[in-house]
């Protein structure tokens, strides 16, 4: 039995992993999932990364081994947690790369996101200067009643603050670590994480057919990836 810690990207909350969370269980695996401050503006990295902890700390029966998963800018809190939990293993899930020192606000510029993300949009056909539309970018291959259901949802704010600070680890963590990008991403073109993580992490990502958020779109094909990882990497 391993213990599945999922960790949600910028302005959502722990409800993004509800389909993937009952489908662990039926694995046998404990789940914990913390809540992020991203609404809080005296909040950046460490109070995420104190989230991610506390919740660990606080829930009990914890024990075998720990996976992180990290969905989008979860990737720059997940390396600050594995310093400070036994992490066993860590997935990274169309998620963002840090660089030692770079803040998460400078990361946009320093990948080439905007002009990855402007091609990727004129080559099938979008208007890359039109407004951002979630539904559009973020919902275009969940169903439709998983959509209604999300947007329902009372809209969380993101705070600017956790984008100001430098990313404080002069290297990445020593914890083996798979990344998996969604080959159909409209907000990380899959084009331009095969290039990030490559240059970031020094090998080339696991694929899926999926957006951006593969919890919502594709969760049974996630969690499969998800127990190859364990099952691979020896873990129970």
């Amino acid at each position: 039995m391993a213990t599945y810690v999922l960790i949600h990207g910028a302005g959502s909350d722990a409800r993004y992993w509800h389909r993937v969370v009952p489908l662990l269980h039926t694995e046998g695996h404990r789940v914990v999932l913390p809540e992020l401050p991203v609404d809080d503006d005296a909040a950046g990295l460490a109070e995420y990364a104190d989230a991610v902890v506390a919740a660990v700390d606080g829930s009990p029966g914890t024990d075998g081994d720990l996976v992180v998963v990290a969905q989008s800018m979860a990737g720059f809190t997940a390396p600050l947690v594995c310093g400070r939990l036994p992490v066993r293993l860590l997935v990274l899930v169309a998620a963002m790369v840090p660089a030692p020192g770079e803040s998460p606000g400078d990361w946009w510029a320093n990948t080439g996101f905007a002009e990855a993300r402007a091609e990727l949009d004129r080559s099938e056909g979008r208007d890359p200067a039109a407004g951002f539309d979630p539904l559009v970018t973020f919902f275009h291959d969940v169903p439709a009643e998983v959509t209604a259901e999300a947007m329902a949802q009372a809209p969380r704010g993101q705070s600017d603050t956790p984008f100001a600070k430098p990313w404080p680890l002069d290297r990445w963590p020593d914890v083996p670590t798979r990344f998996l990008l969604g080959r159909q991403d409209r907000f990380f073109p899959a084009a331009f994480q095969r290039r990030v993580v490559r240059e970031r992490l020094g090998f080339a990502p696991d694929e899926m057919d999926s957006g951006h958020l593969p919890a919502l779109s594709r969760p049974e094909e996630l969690v499969r990836r998800l127990e190859a990882y364990r099952t691979q990497a020896g873990l129970r």
